[in-house]
């Protein structure tokens, strides 16, 4: 059964948290990040970008040393304190009305490594490899593992008790989003927290399948070479943000294509018509309207595509996502895409920044046909990671999105 566990976070001062908290460093376009680093002395971004410090790009193991530096000066400097208590932190993102309430907690590695902690994509090896350096080296985790669980009426009263108090943290930040933070250090509270989630067989991972990897990496390196190891040290853990299924937002990643694969467009559409019954919806924007069934953006002209179901077998999990029947009915067979996540010819928008963008790069001449999607749902993902089986890559664009510096896991 799950294993969660307090711990004494380093996080921002109350003063500073506002200007400490950072999205991820790529969210932000360069303009953006050049003002935050120019203009905000506390952002996390310093520590993430340390050679901005000295006003050169820094990578690989140096870079690795000079983020622990970062991170050592904005101890010093009391930008970052202690906790004296293990704790929780229930953490809770408001963003265009939709609320987002789940926890900090330390997560085990020995329940990655047997299973409770489940995981529904493939890693690399070599980024496993690479980030498990960077974490021995920086000595720190900073962006939690975000983790689906399903829902609890006893925890749901946990957390309606505690929204109730003062937070701890409580700031907007500028593109709106509300974001505010309690402190769960009450003995009792923690034991019936670990309690709840002590009878839950499975986590599963939602955002952050390197991360957890490399933490793994990270405590079987570490294990080995201590002799004295206990199990309890703090590298047998990492990092996440617990989350209930129902509070996970999800959206569909839509794929465009570079050429037909050397089909005219009305042999290509021909060869759709093996799997699909194709509607012309003309050139008004069109959505997909249930599952299995896609839109196309194909030569100024909007198009539906429904499955025909006798020609293709949904015989587990996997085989009923419609990211996967896409791969298995168009993209492989037609347009010779077998490398999903390597080929050159196939990129990927997630469906929160819409179709209209899709048909945009489209008739500016960058792509040649588009593909639109459902998004999966969350009890697609859970009986995915449930079978042991793995999704195509960018299945799923996940929220929250949580703000880094807000609460650090030392290892």
């Amino acid at each position: 059964m799950a294993i969660v566990k307090p711990f004494k976070a380093i996080r921002p001062t109350r003063d500073k948290v506002v200007h400490v908290a950072s999205k991820s460093y790529e969210a932000y376009d360069p303009v953006e990040r050049d003002a935050i680093l120019t203009y905000n002395p506390f952002s996390f971004l310093h520590i993430i970008n340390p050679g901005y410090k000295f006003h050169q790009d820094v990578g690989g193991k140096e870079r690795f040393r000079l983020v622990h530096n970062r991170y050592l000066e904005f101890l010093e400097d009391q930008i970052f304190i202690q906790e004296e208590t293990p704790s929780f932190y229930l953490y809770q993102i408001e963003d265009q009305g939709h609320k987002s309430l789940g926890f900090f907690c330390a997560t085990s590695v020995k329940d990655y490594e047997t299973g409770i902690i489940k995981k529904h994509e493939d890693t690399l090896e070599d980024r496993e490899v690479l980030f498990a350096d960077y974490l021995n080296t920086v000595g720190f985790n900073a962006e939690p593992v975000l983790m689906a669980h399903k829902d609890d009426k006893r925890l749901a009263a946990i957390w309606a008790r505690k929204i109730k108090e003062q937070p701890l943290y409580d700031f907007t930040t500028t593109d709106r989003a509300k974001h505010q933070i309690w402190r769960i250090d009450a003995p009792k509270i923690v034991t019936e927290i670990e309690n709840i989630f002590s009878e839950m067989p499975s986590l599963y991972i939602a955002d952050g399948h390197h991360r957890s990897a490399s933490s793994y990496l990270l405590s079987e390196e570490r294990k080995s070479n201590n002799p004295n190891h206990m199990g309890t040290e703090a590298y047998n853990y990492f990092m996440s943000y617990l989350i209930p299924e129902s509070e996970i937002r999800i959206y569909e990643y839509n794929r465009l294509i570079r050429g037909l694969n050397g089909l005219s467009k009305e042999e290509f559409l021909i060869q759709l018509d093996t799997f699909y019954r194709i509607e012309e919806k003309k050139d008004d924007p069109y959505n997909p309207s249930q599952k299995h069934h896609f839109s196309m953006y194909l030569d100024g002209q909007y198009y539906s595509l429904y499955l025909r179901k006798k020609v293709y077998d949904m015989d587990d999990p996997l085989s009923a996502l419609d990211t996967q029947i896409l791969f298995k009915t168009i993209l492989e067979p037609i347009l010779g895409i077998q490398d999903l996540r390597n080929d050159k010819r196939i990129a990927y928008r997630h469906g929160k920044y819409n179709i209209l963008k899709m048909k945009d790069a489209i008739d500016q001449g960058e792509f040649t046909v588009g593909f639109g999607l459902l998004p999966l749902t969350i009890e697609e993902i859970m009986a995915v990671a449930d079978a042991d089986l793995v999704m195509p890559p960018k299945s799923t664009y996940i929220e929250p999105k949580l703000r880094s510096g807000l609460a650090i896991y030392e290892l």
